[in-house]
């Protein structure tokens, strides 16, 4: 017969001395539902950050540079960050989830930083390796896994962002051994500048193609977009196609029609699901540490009842979004994650993410406007986070789509 249950216990739990104490950073124990191969990713990654990130990204922020960019995509290859999911041609082969820590650590940081790796991995290189030819991924892969090239992927146009199949750049046929000439442009390109190949998507008389571009190429230029109030840390750029003449093996085999962009787009976002919880996390601790630190009539603000709301309503949301894209890695992982279900992940926590950011900077006053703290630079990057890669309004009917079967796109 089994024991009855004591006094100070219920029935079906752990005995009260097994029950850890409980951790404001990480309220739900999350934690426990990682493997120890999955903190090492993290904390390898979260070192990473705090040493060379941390320590600077205020000042480049307020400059509007990222300088030693080729540097940092080194180091991040050496860490295994670039194109970390996919597998084989020097990439790391690391799980969703593990990529998804990755993204969250790196923008905790700054939404810039993940940019680099999530542009670099999850859209040039997944292109390269979902629809390349065999001599395109031996020619790319290793040296951008390395970080030794930086790749950018050129999809939106100055005048076309949410409709890409409305594109105006085309590519058409010339001469006899079948070159392609490439005329257009592309607009908020991020890493154009210093790529050393850029993919570009082109409409062609045989529906939308893409083309891998080395940036050397006569005809492309990529001048850098200046005065931005977010992403300010991140190299942002136009992409010129004037007459680029490329070879007939330079377009991507596999990739015919919207599925293509589209498909990589879907990889990319699954990125952001974790990283914009890693800019709310961090706005979120700073709002912590200071209500317990910053002292009015007579007491820390923490011990008012408003300012404990706060508090409480950014953990709720942090943490449900964090345990959502652990979810969603799982279903990645398993073969079983939607398009779908990665716009339910983007609109929520991105959404969540900047608003949480938001409540931060009230939390520190006329202090959260300064960049002695992190949480109006991560308020403002996520704005841009908010737009790229899909808008809020396109993920609402995406899925109100999935939801009643009807589409209100056009």
């Amino acid at each position: 017969m089994p024991a009855k249950p004591s006094a100070t216990s219920s029935p079906g739990s752990a005995v009260p001395s097994a029950v850890p104490p409980f951790d404001p950073r990480d309220p739900l124990g999350l934690d426990d539902l990682l493997t120890d191969e999955d903190r090492a990713v993290r904390d390898t990654v979260r070192a990473w950050a705090a040493d060379r990130v941390l320590p600077h990204i205020a000042d480049w922020y307020e400059r509007g540079e990222l300088p030693g960019i080729r540097e940092l995509a080194r180091e991040l290859g050496s860490l295994g960050a670039l194109g970390m999911s996919l597998t084989g041609y020097g990439c790391a082969g690391a799980s969703a989830v593990q990529y998804g820590l990755a993204c969250l650590e790196l923008e905790a940081a700054d939404s810039g930083i993940r940019s680099l790796v999530s542009v670099q991995g999850s859209l040039a290189m997944y292109a390269i390796r979902r629809f390349g030819s065999e001599e395109q991924k031996q020619q790319w892969l290793p040296r951008m896994a390395a970080g030794e090239i930086i790749g950018c992927f050129g999809l939106t146009e100055p005048d076309i962002g949410s409709d890409p199949a409305a594109m105006r750049t085309h590519a058409k046929r010339d001469g006899s051994g079948g070159d392609w000439v490439l005329n257009g442009r592309k607009m908020w390109i991020t890493n154009g500048s210093v790529a050393g190949v850029a993919v570009v998507w082109a409409r062609t008389d045989d529906g939308i193609r893409g083309f891998l571009v080395p940036t050397d190429t006569p005809g492309f230029s990529a001048p850098e977009i200046k005065h931005k109030w977010s992403l300010r840390a991140s190299v942002t750029s136009e992409l010129v196609l004037d007459d680029v003449r490329l070879p007939a093996d330079a377009v991507l085999p596999e990739a015919i029609g919207l599925r293509g962009p589209l498909g990589c787009l879907s990889h990319a976002r699954y990125g952001i699901i974790w990283g914009s919880m890693g800019a709310a996390r961090t706005s979120f601790e700073a709002a912590l540490e200071y209500a317990t630190t910053r002292e009015q009539f007579g007491k820390p603000i923490g011990g008012f009842q408003l300012t404990q709301a706060k508090l409480a309503d950014m953990a709720v949301e942090l943490h449900k979004g964090i345990l959502l894209a652990h979810h969603l890695g799982l279903r990645m992982d398993a073969g079983r994650l939607r398009p779908e279900q990665v716009s339910f992940g983007k609109l929520n926590n991105v959404r969540e993410a900047i608003e949480i950011c938001r409540t931060a900077r009230t939390v520190l006053g006329a202090n959260g406007i300064s960049l002695e703290y992190p949480v109006m630079r991560h308020a403002t990057n996520l704005e841009s986070v908010l737009t790229y890669e899909g808008t809020v309004e396109m993920h609402q009917l995406v899925l109100g789509k999935a939801l009643t079967g009807l589409d209100a796109f056009r």
